[in-house]
């Protein structure tokens, strides 16, 4: 299986953590967090919900563009072969607030 790339959109500062529906444009996976975007604390905290989303482990995932941005591209590497589902699934569940 290839590694899958996804576009994400973090939204820092949230009251609640969730993975799922887009934002901008072209359309990205919208990640909200509870961190800050201080130190890495966002970023860790968008691949630990990642990981929960897609039922893998936060090593699987790498940030390959974007790390100091809200827009961020990522590598996801398994051997699992309905990631893509799963990202296809993600997308299209409501855009959280």
């Amino acid at each position: 299986m290839p590694d899958l790339v996804i576009e994400i959109r973090v939204r820092p500062n949230a009251s609640h953590n969730k993975v799922g529906g887009t934002a901008g444009d072209p359309p990205r996976l919208v990640v909200v967090v509870q961190a800050p975007a201080v130190d890495g604390k966002a970023n860790a905290a968008v691949i630990k919900e990642l990981a929960l989303a897609f039922n893998l482990r936060p090593r699987d995932f790498t940030i390959v563009n974007g790390e100091l941005s809200r827009d961020k591209r990522l590598i996801v590497r398994s051997a699992d072969t309905d990631l893509a589902e799963r990202y296809q699934a993600l997308i299209g569940s409501p855009a959280p607030r």
